[in-house]
């Protein structure tokens, strides 16, 4: 075997202990993380990435129940992180973004179905406005069922990160004010929209009140990191391998995740073709 041969080999033989001394320290260190899954559209019309067909998503829920997830709201994981409040074993938080009718036609009587708590980060200026979002009876109807909270996604949906200052301040402070005067209930989290947020915005969400704040780049919420740029794991919709690719999202979150960071990072810069070389949860599920 030639000299270069053995090179390369060893090369890839520290590439492979790397990357597997990296999984077992990302899982290890996973102990405390939270999985917090990001939906969009529950419903059998639209064919995108950001919608999830109902039957699927039955699937995923029953998957849950079936497998000893229990749901928790953000406000309890604050209070585990600062507080020392005990969380159940295997800990998930279901959160929506946006308040489309959908949630309440479909994938309210399926959390209802499995008893599952769910998390709606609502679009205040949306709700009872636009015949494709809720109407505030039908947010009041699943506030009262004691399975879902209500939380903020700004007034109107804007890229936080390339308005104003102004008006930036106007979305988050406008969205608590008013949702908490329709709803009754402190407003403590925000979903950022479109996950884009800056230094800058982070430290006005502080400032208007809120406790913590989700993105919606793919991770686990950690309770080392900064509560305000907390990870979420999308669960998009596709045509193949769904359920497959929703469970390798949740249960290995640790590790795909920072692959998925790589692979990004790489494309970003323009480093396509070792990107493709990046192990990452799309392509072992495909």
């Amino acid at each position: 075997m030639t000299t270069w041969i053995k090179r390369i080999l060893l090369f890839l033989l520290i590439i492979f202990l790397a990357v597997l001394g990296l999984c077992a320290y990302r899982m290890h260190s996973a102990t405390r993380a939270v999985p917090v899954l990001n939906y969009h559209q529950i419903n059998d019309r639209d064919e995108n990435s950001l919608t999830v067909h109902t039957d699927e998503f039955d699937e995923q829920m029953k998957y849950l129940s079936d497998n000893g997830y229990h749901t928790i709201t953000p406000e309890e994981m604050m209070d585990a992180w600062e507080n020392g409040t005990p969380l159940p074993e295997k800990p998930v938080i279901l959160t929506f973004d946006d308040g489309y009718v959908d949630n309440y036609k479909n994938a309210y009587p399926i959390l209802e179905k499995y008893n599952l708590k769910g998390t709606i980060f609502l679009i205040s200026d949306f709700i009872g406005t636009y015949p494709n979002y809720m109407t505030w009876a039908q947010v009041d109807e699943m506030q009262q069922s004691g399975l879902i909270d209500f939380e903020s996604h700004t007034l109107s949906h804007p890229e936080l990160d390339k308005i104003p200052a102004d008006q930036v301040w106007h979305q988050l402070d406008s969205s608590k004010k008013a949702l908490e005067w329709r709803l009754g209930k402190p407003i403590n989290f925000i979903a950022y929209p479109c996950g884009s947020y800056d230094e800058e915005l982070e430290r006005m969400t502080k400032e208007a009140g809120y406790r913590a704040a989700f993105t919606v780049h793919y991770g686990l919420a950690n309770p080392d990191e900064n509560p305000y740029i907390l990870d979420r794991v999308p669960i998009f919709g596709c045509n193949s391998h769904q359920f497959l690719r929703f469970r390798l999202r949740l249960e290995y979150a640790p590790i795909f995740a920072p692959l998925d960071a790589l692979s990004r990072s790489l494309v970003k810069n323009g480093h396509t073709i070792l990107a493709k070389f990046v192990p990452a949860h799309d392509t072992i599920s495909s």
